[in-house]
């Protein structure tokens, strides 16, 4: 391993410089010491990095070469041989330009001199336009430019550019402020807010909380402490300065913005919308103010609310996990609906939780075991084991929470629960207990689904079912060669006491050594005659009855089965039904047990072995391929093994008709309707559970074998259920024990049950777990309001959650459940690690290179040709990489997918396109600003003088309310992003924006166009805040920016972010009129057919009048009232109505608007008529020869024969298209004819 040698000092910009770069480059990260180099390395200076032994060849000194081979590492010093340069002539701005100038201005602290500081902001001048355009320097992410510019400036930031320096530098600070929240630079500097205090010239504080590494030491601790005193004096210096000065120069800073400010809202909207920007710090602030609590703006959760509780449990994500497109389309939507019931102003709570994953975290903790220390877990022992996994969970466990809160979930942390924390597993414990002794749960000895790999029985979703078209060879853990499947291999049993045989097939072949019997339709003519009859097992002297069962089906094979009740499913319920042997032939090992020697073969040995016995004693038939499906355990990627053991189970068929009957009777909605055919198929036919796993982490099941020592009672065998006890401790136990055998205590011996329970089973009680049942109150909070989730986990979390919600709390956990879609990719396809399609969300809002894609592939657990098939499928899908586009354009997104039914085919590019929606916003709050002016104050209430143009937008707004009401009602996501994205985007910007620009440019010219431009602010202000406040809960991030530039109506009582502001309703805004929306709809018919014949004569600059001819005077009229809209959104001279009976002048270009309108567009003396009809005669000509030529082509008597299908389809498309073309030509010229 590396050794990285850095300065303690915590404002050493070189050392910062490497060791941010080091975070870049996690799986190659050296070890960090705060200490000189050794002597013996001659290194020159801090930063020193040693490379590998120690020798003088592998010594790297000095911050630029450090960085530069960390920055490779970690593949952030370009993509490119160009970016690799441009990444070097920052490198260099950074050392020679501002490096020098910052230490001249920061150091002389207590005497700055005037002339450093000149220079220093001319040269962050020269930063600020380099950066107007971009949000990185180099590329869309992080390269060591950023790195090397940033903490080159990060001295001057601390401690000496004030407000009105950054409000100068807008560029420059939006830049700084996304670079020192990236995750790697947080780890080295800390987390640095910026605290404004309000009053005169205010000055910048940055307080940054302590990075983590290793601890201080004494003299660091006071050399701090000395810097902080020096600092304090700075400060007071400058304040002192600063009351010499007028008193009312400096500006306020609006106490709503709190004394922590997340984000800069006091300088200036940088000039392009960043997302990096915009997401850095406002989730802390949020979280901060305790705004995600059920607490927050009351003083009681227990005080009734008028306007009713919101309660949702999250779907608990594995401790094991990162996140994934599923968790952020489960956590959009939740997010969105939970915001959407908090703005409602309804007692609101996520509540946050995590799953301890049993299987996963084992695996995950074994495998670490073994790497690091060459240890397995039974090398540990259990209490052992158990306290590793314990501390794995410590250090990694609340990775996914941080992911979480990057997707801008509201959750309250405060309540996040872990289904192994105390309070939860009590939980689990008592309801155990409660159902055994009920005889809810009871001990029986059945197939469950094995994994020889993890030694345990696992639940049906950690199966997979890979289909095989045929003969498939598949790797199997713990052999060194492939093992073949998707054949079925015909043999025969001969029938006792006769020549006869009968031939069946199976395409596990080394089961056979378990088979009890052989199975035929009782209606199969052929084998009527062997009623009665055994066959001969050919390894061993046993004898198997020819059975006659309805589930054979006569028509596959010979319309024979061969039985063997101990490892299929199937013929485990023929076994029962004809009373046949079990006869158990794999251990938990999957080596064989319970058959003629020699029988030391693991399963897949025994496959080729028991096929060569086979062949030798001549009962062979043949092989061939077989289309099947193999369960694949998606843990250990092990083959599933139906296996016989002694479990725990939880008789379900009286919970599951209560959770039938509850949605038949209307208690319980599922949303879609199209799952409930699924639900009740499932809860009507329902299985008893397995609740058993034969792990070490989990909850270990209370349950107790009883052995009594003494003489008159019968011992006992594990799988009696008479024998097993239950009890909250040993002692309570033992005590059941004596009074079950009605024997005194100590004549008692328990042994607690070695396995733990499913983790589904601690999941079926989480909506009330985490609120302390059976100990506490769940009055407030249970029964929940919603459960939201993916459809594919409907039986397995959602129906156990309803199942012990009644059975436990005797209430439903919730009154609906909506389901939401699987996320597939663009072409369909399941999210795969192998195809290369699975992708992190993380990567989609900060962007990833293609080079970045592939090195996760590499550092994953893939074969290495399934990387390279991964690969070319990156490749194919993301040539370019995948761009940055926000978590807010990611959210918005996935909410507008969930229209797709089942599944979303999740195409990148339409996530990138609503980061330009957001751009889209950015730019119209912008303008908005600059057209309220620093005076604007909103007012309270419509005035009544609102001209058509306002009326018109007020009334689409309103349309806009109640869309996105009776939609986040219905859970109908596409139709909220849809009112909202064509509100602000076809209705705000495309036409009323640009519809008053002439009312604004007149403002000044008389006290009438003063008056129509402050009402035309006002409708402007209440469309960017309510629109705002619409899109809050889909898009936080960018909503609460923007919605922090804008003045309040009510200062001093509205609420301090539009997270809690009221969500807009239609009581409030009524103003939707039908008759206005009705005419304005005509205008815009009117306004597209003249830019449209604009378009056709290519008028791109050139103002023309327009006639617009009306059937009737109420036309002329309505066109009279909206003729300055129709001029300026057309683009037209002048605008002049005329009734059906006035004349058009000569000279205009006619279209037809609708059976109402007719445009006439004066062309005469604007275009060279002679000059135009040239033109198009050349076209004209050009057309005619193309078509000709292709027509001559399609003639040839042997086109049909010799042309390819798809080139003749082609060539007829080509021609239709010159012919439609060569029309609008001909049409043209006649029209300019007309005015010569």
């Amino acid at each position: 391993m590396a050794t990285l040698y850095v300065s303690p000092h915590p404002d050493d910009f070189r050392s910062l410089l490497a060791l941010i770069a080091a975070e870049f480059c996690p799986s190659s990260r050296p070890r960090t010491i705060t200490e000189d180099p050794p002597a013996s390395l001659n290194a020159r200076s801090r930063p020193t990095l040693v490379l590998g032994t120690g020798e003088s060849d592998s010594v790297l000194s000095g911050a630029s070469a450090v960085s530069w081979y960390l920055a490779l590492q970690g593949k952030r010093a370009g993509v490119d041989t160009k970016q690799q340069s441009q990444v070097w002539q920052w490198l260099s701005f950074a050392d020679n330009e501002l490096t020098p100038v910052s230490s001249a201005v920061v150091f002389p602290l207590l005497g700055l001199q005037q002339s450093s500081r000149a220079e220093l902001m001319r040269v962050l001048k020269v930063l600020d336009q380099a950066l107007e355009p971009r949000t990185f320097l180099v590329g869309e992410s992080v390269t060591l430019a950023d790195m090397g510019v940033a903490t080159a400036v990060l001295l001057p930031f601390k401690y000496v550019l004030e407000p009105s320096d950054r409000k100068v530098l807008t560029n420059v600070t939006r830049w700084f402020t996304t670079c020192i929240n990236q995750p790697q630079f947080v780890k080295v500097l800390g987390k640095i807010y910026f605290f404004f205090f309000s009053g005169v010239n205010s000055i910048l504080i940055f307080c940054v909380s302590a990075p983590s590494g290793p601890p201080k030491t004494e003299a660091q601790l006071k050399k701090e402490a000395k810097k902080r005193e020096k600092l304090e004096k700075f400060q007071q210096k400058k304040e002192m300065e600063a009351k010499k000065k007028n008193c009312n120069s400096g500006p306020f800073v609006n106490p709503f913005c709190v004394s922590l400010l997340v984000s800069d809202v006091i300088s200036p909207l940088p000039d392009s919308y960043s997302p990096q920007y915009v997401e850095a710090a406002w989730y802390q602030w949020w979280e901060k103010q305790g705004f995600f609590k059920p607490e927050y703006g009351r003083e009681s959760i227990s005080d009734q609310n008028p306007r009713g509780i919101f309660m949702m449990c999250i779907p608990p994500p594995n401790v094991t996990g990162s996140l994934h497109l599923g968790h952020a389309l489960t956590n959009a939507i939740q997010d969105s609906l939970t915001r959407w019931h908090r703005m409602r102003g309804e007692t609101t709570l996520w509540n946050p939780g995590c799953d301890h994953a049993g299987i996963a975290t084992q695996v995950v903790v074994e495998k670490k075991l073994m790497r690091e220390r060459g240890m397995s877990r039974h090398d540990l022992g259990r209490e052992n084991f158990i306290e590793e996994v314990w501390k794995w969970k410590n250090e990694k466990g609340d990775r996914i929470y941080h992911q979480l809160k990057k997707l801008g979930s509201s959750l309250d942390w405060d309540r996040a629960c872990f289904t192994m924390d105390p309070k939860l597993s009590y939980a689990v414990q008592e309801a155990f207990i409660r159902m055994h002794d009920e005889g809810v749960i009871y001990r029986s000895k059945r197939l469950v689904n094995w994994s020889c790999s993890l030694n345990s029985a696992i639940s049906d979703i950690e199966v997979d079912k890979k289909e095989l078209t045929g003969r498939t060879l598949l790797p199997v853990p713990g052999y060194k060669e492939k093992v073949e499947f998707g054949v079925l291999v015909s043999f025969a049993y001969k029938v006792d006491g006769s020549d006869e045989e009968v031939v069946v097939a199976t395409t596990r072949i080394e089961t056979m050594l378990g088979d009890t019997a052989v199975a035929v339709h009782p209606a199969d003519s052929r084998y009527q005659h062997l009623k009665g009859k055994m066959v001969l097992h050919p390894f061993c002297d046993r004898k198997m009855p020819i059975v006659f069962d309805d589930f054979v089906d006569m028509s596959f094979g010979t319309g024979a089965v061969k039985i063997t009740p101990a490892h299929d499913h199937n013929d485990y319920e023929v076994g029962e039904r004809h009373n046949l042997a079990f006869i158990n032939i794999l251990d938990e090992n999957g080596l064989l047990i319970n058959v003629p020697p020699p029988s030391w073969y693991s399963r897949f040995e025994a496959r080729k072995a028991v096929l060569q016995a086979l062949k030798d004693r001549g009962q062979f038939k043949e092989i061939k391929d077989n289309p099947m499906v193999v369960p694949v355990c998606s843990r250990s990627k092990d083959i599933v093994e139906p296996l016989l053991k002694p479990q725990w189970y939880v008789n379900c068929t009286d919970m599951g008709k209560q959770a039938a009957d509850a949605v038949r009777e209307g208690q319980l909605k599922i949303i879609p309707d199209h799952h409930l055919k699924t639900w009740f198929n499932w809860m009507d036919n329902i299985r008893d559970w397995c609740i058993s796993r034969q792990l070490w982490w989990g909850h270990r099941i209370p349950a107790y074998f009883v052995t009594v020592n003494d003489s008159s009672v019968k011992p006992g065998e594990d799988m009696d259920g008479h024998y097993w006890v239950c009890g909250r401790t040993e002692e309570e136990a033992r005590e059941k024990a004596a009074k079950r055998f009605n024997v005194s205590a100590d004549k008692i011996t328990l042994r607690q049950d070695e396995d733990v329970l499913d983790t589904w089973f601690s999941s079926g009680i989480f909506p009330f777990s985490i609120f302390g049942w059976p100990n506490e109150d769940l009055n407030v909070f249970y029964p929940g309001t919603l459960l939201e989730t993916g459809h594919d986990i409907l039986f397995f979390w959602v129906a156990r959650m309803v199942m012990m919600g009644l059975k436990l709390t005797g209430k439903l956990p919730f009154k609906e459940v909506y389901l939401h879609a699987v996320v597939r990719d663009a072409h369909g396809r399941k999210m795969s690690k192998s195809l290369g399609n699975v992708i992190d969300p993380l990567d989609v809002i900060t962007g990833i290179s293609l080079e970045g894609l592939h090195a996760q592939l590499t550092d994953s657990n893939l074969d290495p040709l399934e990387v390279e098939k991964a690969k070319q499928g990156q490749k194919s899908d993301y040539p370019s990489g995948i761009p940055e586009c926000g978590t807010d354009a990611l959210r918005f997104a996935l909410c507008a997918y969930t229209s797709q039914g089942r599944d979303i085919n999740l195409d990148v590019n339409r996530i990138l396109g609503y980061r330009h929606f957001c751009n889209k916003l950015w730019n119209a709050v912008k303008f908005a600003m600059k057209t309220l002016g620093d005076n604007f104050v909103p007012s309270e209430k419509l005035c009544g003088e609102e001209s058509v143009s306002d009326r018109w937008i007020l009334s689409r707004l309103s349309a806009a309310v109640g869309l996105c009401d009776a939609a986040f009602k219905a859970y109908d996501f596409p139709a909220i992003t849809t009112a909202i994205y064509n509100f602000w985007l076809y209705e705000l910007c495309d036409v009323y924006l640009e519809s008053v620009k002439p009312v604004f440019s007149k403002a000044e010219e008389d006290s009438t166009s003063q008056r129509q431009a402050l009402v035309c602010r006002q409708t402007l202000y209440t469309c960017l805040e309510v629109g705002l406040r619409l899109l809050s809960p889909i898009m936080p991030f960018v909503t609460e920016e923007l919605y922090q530039r804008l003045p309040r109506r009510r200062p001093q009582t509205d609420p301090p972010s539009i997270s809690v502001t009221s969500y807009p309703d239609t009581e409030e805004f009524c103003w939707h009129s039908e008759e206005v929306d009705r005419d304005m709809e005509f205008i815009m018919s009117v306004v597209k057919t003249i830019r449209s014949l604009r378009a056709d004569y290519n008028l791109t600059k050139t103002r023309a009048d327009c006639y617009l001819q009306c059937i009737d005077s109420a036309t002329a009229s309505l066109v009279q009232k909206y003729s300055l809209q129709i001029q300026t959104l057309s683009y037209s001279q002048a605008i002049i109505p005329l009734t059906a009976n006035q004349p058009v002048p000569e000279g205009c270009a006619v279209a037809i608007a609708s059976d109402r309108c007719t445009v006439n567009l004066m062309l005469k003396g604007i275009i060279d008529v002679e000059k135009e009809v040239a033109k198009l005669m050349t076209k004209k000509g050009d057309l005619e020869k193309q078509m000709e030529k292709l027509t001559e082509k399609m003639s040839k008597s042997d086109y049909k024969e010799k042309v390819p299908v798809k080139v003749q389809e082609q060539d007829a498309e080509k021609l239709r298209q010159s012919q439609t073309e060569l029309e609008k030509v001909k049409e043209a010229m006649d029209n300019f004819r007309k005015m010569m």
